[in-house]
Formats: structure tokens, C-alpha cells, sequence
């Protein structure tokens, strides 16, 4: 049974029912003051705790999917998928297609009225790294009277450590774009769905590590091309646009004012402005003070050129701790570039909150790239 299946969290549920009525039955046979009927008491307050937390912490990831799987929560990287001598849907080898599934959604079992999602494996011809992702396909892509059109695309990326179902399940970006799109507000766009951690269990801060993962080359050179040659998608900047949650949002602002000759737009939704330093990261600059300062946005506008990108930025007047940094960046910025913002009057740093913000974020990255 999965973590966030419902079976375990009915089954803790349960479980803690039951350890608080034995508690409550057994109390006035363990009323003496032998060790044993002292140990007998805090033996039974301890497992109705811990069988409470328990199933207050599953409701939470249920709702939330902070972890996707037993082996996400301890940290242990799941097994990638055999590829099977088929590539990807350009025949692409640095994009191999493993699988694919329908959207969850009405008619999400045709291509070309629900769309598709695409499990493929990409592989970094620079920075030499291998990760999974999920490709988005809008229904579009799949109907003959669009065969010969180019789509633009969009990276979605979680949090850290977070998986990329997350962003299908929780956040259900796919279906928001598809029904985005319905309603005229933005046009068919392709996703490439990922998590930041391309060399888990290491958080890279999407920084090229000296002598470690060139992760900000797989994202902003590697990335781009592979699903460039396995799918409709131009290799010009205004194609492509880079969207993500906390460090996924930190990584998109990062990579869009670094590579503007690659991306033509970031969005980061609760982003940080500045590298994490933590025993998740480790050094990620190898001393080199010019690389830390470079990772360090608001230092970015104010010692590096402005980059010709355009940059949406989230916050929530109470709730989350990121509303002075992003006030500050949105006042430190000079054109070339432009920043627009989302400021929620209430908020956290959670699924929830992202939900809300998600629908006007892919509405205002439509409108900056084109196909």
C-alpha cells in the first residue's frame, strides 16, 4: 500500500481509535505505582501519540504530497523504468520515451481531446546527467489540422524534495493548462514536468557544482533541446518559458535572468532569491565567492547586466516569509527586464496556496511566448 493511498490512512485512523479506547479501558488496571503499571501507562500514552501523529501526518501529505512514496519520505531514489528500444515521439535519443497515460480528465482517454502525458527519459548531452520527467501534450498537438504546428513549452519544476507526479496529482498543472486553454485564456502549451533534484538525494540548487552536477546546463541547455528534438517545439527563446514552487520557482527566476537566449520568461511561485546552504546542498560553489554571489539573485540586479526576460514573482501579504526579499527584488529590477507579481492577501507555503495562484500564472506565461 502507498503512502497516500487511502487504505494506510484509514488503516491509521483506525489504529489510533482503537489504542485510545484500550488506553481509556486498561487505564484503572495500570493505576498502581509498580514500575511495571507506570511503564504500562507511559507505553500506552506514547503508542496513542505516536498513532495520532501518525494519522494527522498522512492527512497532511494526502492533501499536500509532501512525499510521493514510502522511498521519498526516507529518502531512497526509486528505481527508473527499463527503456525498451523505443525513442521518444521526435526519435530523439536524448529524449526516450518509457511510457505514457491519459490526463484525468472528461474524454482524457483520447490524445486529441484530453491530451497526453509522456514518461521519457532525457539525457544531458553537456552535463552528462540522466532524469526522468513527464511531457504534457495539450489535445492540439494530437489533431490532424495542427500536425504541421510548433507549440511553445513550458519546464515546470516542484520543490525540493518533491517528485514530479506531484505537480500532476496536487497541482494538476496539465489540467489547468488544458482547461486554461478551453476557456481562450492561453494558448496549447507543452509541459515538461520535473523535479530539481536531477542528482538525488542532493539538493544542486540548479548550479553547475564545481566538479559535481552541471545541473543549470541540464536544465538550461540540455533540457531545451532534447524536447526540441523528440517534439514540436522551436529552440528559439520566446518558445520557451520556466515555471516552479519553492525551489522550483527559485530555480525558474535563476535560469530565465542567467539564459535569456534560451528562455524568454520565469515565473516562481514562493521562490527564494538566494542558493540554500544546508546539509541537503553541501558546498555547492567550491569556494569560489564569484559563483555564490552569482546564485544570490538581488545581488544579480544589482552587479550583472539586465536580462532581456520577462519574470513573475508570488507572495502573500501574510503567511509566507518570501514578501520583503520579492518587494525588494521587484524594486531592484531595470529594464530590459520585466517583473510582474501575485500577491494573495492570505497564504503559506504549501499546495493550497500554489493552487490558487496557478491558473493566472499560466495565463500570463501564455501571453510571453509564442510557437
Amino acid at each position: 500500500m502507498g503512502l497516500t493511498s487511502t487504505k494506510v490512512l484509514v488503516l491509521a485512523v483506525v489504529a489510533a481509535v482503537l489504542l485510545f479506547a484500550a488506553t481509556i479501558w486498561l487505564w484503572p488496571r495500570l493505576s498502581g505505582r509498580t514500575w511495571r503499571s507506570v511503564l504500562g501507562r507511559v507505553g500506552m500514552l506514547l503508542a496513542t501519540q505516536l498513532a495520532l501523529f501518525a494519522a494527522i501526518g498522512l492527512a497532511a501529505n494526502k492533501s499536500f504530497l509532501f512525499y510521493g512514496s514510502w522511498a521519498d519520505l526516507f529518502g531512497q531514489e526509486d528505481q527508473m523504468g527499463v527503456v525498451v528500444d523505443h525513442a521518444g515521439a521526435g526519435g530523439s535519443k536524448e529524449a526516450q520515451l518509457i511510457g505514457t497515460q491519459a490526463l484525468d480528465v472528461p474524454g482524457g482517454n483520447k490524445p486529441a481531446v484530453g491530451g497526453q502525458i509522456q514518461e521519457v527519459r532525457i539525457e544531458g548531452r553537456d552535463s552528462k546527467i540522466v532524469s526522468p520527467a513527464f511531457v504534457y501534450l495539450p489535445p492540439e498537438y494530437f489533431q490532424p489540422e495542427f500536425k504541421q504546428k510548433r507549440f511553445p513549452a513550458t519546464v515546470v519544476l516542484t520543490g525540493y524534495p518533491g517528485i514530479a507526479m506531484n505537480l500532476i496529482k496536487g497541482l494538476r498543472y496539465p489540467q489547468t493548462a488544458l482547461m486554461q486553454a478551453r476557456a481562450g485564456k492561453a494558448q496549447p502549451m507543452i509541459m515538461v514536468l520535473m523535479r530539481p533534484t536531477v542528482a538525488p538525494p542532493r539538493d544542486t540548487e540548479c548550479v553547475d557544482i564545481p566538479r559535481g552536477p552541471q545541473t543549470e546546463t541540464f536544465f538550461a541547455k540540455d533540457l531545451p533541446r532534447a524536447v526540441s528534438s523528440a517534439y514540436r517545439v522551436g529552440t528559439k527563446p520566446q518558445n520557451w518559458g520556466f515555471m516552479g514552487n519553492s525551489t522550483g520557482g527559485y530555480c525558474a527566476i535563476k535560469i530565465a535572468m542567467a539564459h535569456p537566449d534560451k528562455f524568454a520568461a520565469g515565473a516562481g511561485l514562493s521562490p527564494y532569491y538566494k542558493a540554500a546552504d544546508d546539509p541537503t546542498t553541501g558546498d555547492l560553489f567550491g569556494g569560489d565567492e564569484n559563483l555564490k554571489k552569482r546564485a544570490n539573485l538581488l545581488w544579480a540586479l544589482d552587479n550583472l547586466p539586465a536580462p532581456k526576460t520577462s519574470l513573475l514573482l508570488t507572495t502573500s501579504k501574510k503567511g509566507e516569509d518570501n514578501k520583503k526579499p520579492t518587494a525588494e527584488f521587484i524594486r531592484k529590477a531595470k529594464p530590459p527586464t520585466k517583473v510582474s507579481s501575485i500577491t494573495l492577501d492570505s497564504g503559506g507555503h504549501n499546495f493550497n496556496t500554489w493552487k490558487r495562484e496557478i491558473p493566472a500564472v499560466i495565463e500570463w506565461m501564455s501571453k510571453k511566448l509564442t510557437a
